[in-house]
């Protein structure tokens, strides 16, 4: 039971799966302060089924990469390369947590119900083959990486409400969610980039393309740079637009400058410590800047 338990959470990437919950119930709490009441049990409803749907999404990636993991030194212990789970073990739970999870997102409303779906596809069946093709695999697995607080501030909504908001406070509706959805999906680039440039020997291994130019070079460097210098104004964007705090402002500037001078580290010397910089910089600034702009948000009237 204990192997099967450690199993599990290798097929389901157990850190990547709760960092996603996370970022999709930090915006649940946020669209239910710009409704000024939390409805606990939907919560829970929205952790469990995000937790299910991207527990399925990570089990179809290591499906369809299992012979690939093996080639790799930080994946061949997972169950389908080790040969501990089967492939059919692993595609009835994936495919058991896909439908269970969307039901249950459903059951919130049907908005977050149908992302959820678009995510499972795109993540496992669109970009999980595209890593062995094109470096354009990053900015395709930056759509999914984004719905989880896009799919959690929409939970937060029933029907009758995104009806009502519709009509009353568009804004409430558009803006917040998709201003959300912006600076994750933005902090994707230098995130996955730095992760590229830090296990780019082992990428090789499995055919893996997801540097700029498929090379630890300069252009490559430089595009992690300017991504890291995008997150600078993206902390200005719930500011500007009436729901983010000064201090969440403040906090996501700061991040934005550290994510700045750690590519411009990167940039100079083309080397993997200053890519772990910007690695672990980006590990950082999501829940930090997530979890403040919960406690600094301000609701759109």
């Amino acid at each position: 039971m204990k192997e099967f338990i450690s199993d599990f959470k290798k097929l389901v990437k157990l850190r990547l799966t709760l960092t996603v919950v996370f970022s999709a119930s930090i915006a649940f709490l946020i669209g239910s302060k710009q409704q000024g009441e939390i409805f606990w049990v939907n919560w829970l409803l929205l952790t469990v089924g995000g937790f299910l749907v991207t527990g399925s999404a990570n089990g179809f990636n290591e499906i369809i990469e299992k012979d690939l993991d093996k080639l790799m030194k930080r994946t061949e212990d997972r169950p389908l390369p080790s040969g501990r789970m089967t492939t059919g073990q692993a595609l009835v739970m994936s495919v058991f947590m896909g439908i269970l999870g969307t039901l249950v997102l459903v059951r919130l409303n049907f908005v977050a119900g149908l992302l959820s779906v678009f995510c499972i596809l795109l993540y496992a069946f669109i970009y999980t083959p595209l890593k062995r093709k094109s470096p354009i695999a990053v900015f395709v697995g930056a759509f999914p990486g984004a719905f989880p607080p896009l799919i959690g501030y929409y939970a937060a909504f029933s029907q009758d409400d995104l009806a009502y908001y519709s009509g009353h406070n568009e804004a409430a509706i558009i803006i917040i969610p998709f201003v959300l959805f912006a600076i994750q999906f933005l902090w994707q680039f230098p995130h996955f980039w730095a992760i590229a440039w830090v296990v780019d020997d082992d990428y090789k291994l499995a055919g893996f393309r997801l540097l700029p130019t498929t090379k630890r070079d300069k252009i490559s460097a430089f595009m992690v740079f300017v991504t890291g210098l995008l997150m600078i104004p993206a902390g200005f964007i719930p500011y500007y637009f009436g729901f983010g705090g000064i201090w969440f402002t403040i906090v996501s500037v700061i991040g934005g400058l550290m994510f700045g001078y750690y590519g411009y580290l990167l940039f100079k010397n083309c080397d993997i410590p200053s890519a772990k910089k910007v690695m672990f910089t980006s590990f950082i600034y999501l829940p930090v800047t997530q979890l403040v702009l919960l406690l600094n948000f301000i609701p759109l009237k």
